[in-house]
């Protein structure tokens, strides 16, 4: 082990209530400054010979101001990170629609739907056959034996006594 390293160990040992203090009037609370003292030992370990260390009381007093503003810092960012978190988790919008909204649109529906088995005939079959299976005018018209154009009435006559039915609301 380095010189300089064994000289700052035992330093720290020797005095670690005092750098525990120094720590603490950095950080403002015991838990955090017991975690960066201790993390001071495992630094002091890494310090090399060279340049050697003059004063390593000095030395030792920077290091640990040093991690103890770190540990601060540290501690800000992640006290900040969790205010906006939380604040994410607040302020989730619902995009889900209100409970009253439900029941009309479930009331629309069943009117709409009763609205359309109400529909004359072949008008409702037409309609049934293009918009609720996916069958084209085209298939309808062959299967009807009547034009396109024909079709083109009957689901646009359709649509007109539903447009009705959902404006009436």
């Amino acid at each position: 082990m380095p010189t300089n390293a064994i000289a700052l160990s035992r330093l720290l040992l020797s005095e670690h209530s005092t750098w525990l203090r120094t720590v603490e009037r950095v950080v403002r609370d015991r838990s955090a400054a017991e975690d960066v003292t201790q993390g001071l030992w495992f630094k002091v370990q890494t310090v090399r010979d060279d340049p050697p260390i003059d004063d390593p009381r000095a030395y030792l007093h920077r290091l640990a101001v040093n991690a103890a503003t770190d540990e601060l810092r540290t501690a800000s960012r992640r006290k900040e990170e969790a205010k906006e978190e939380i604040d994410q988790l607040l302020w989730v919008e619902d995009d889900r629609p209100a409970q009253d909204r439900i029941v009309l649109g479930r009331d629309m529906v069943a009117r709409i739907w009763a609205a359309m088995e109400a529909l004359p005939e072949p008008t409702r079959s037409i309609f049934r056959l293009n918009r609720v299976h996916g069958t084209t005018q085209r298939e309808i018209a062959a299967r009807y034996d009547i034009s396109t154009t024909i079709v083109e009435r009957h689901i646009r006559r359709a649509l007109r006594i539903l447009s009705d039915v959902r404006m009436a609301e």
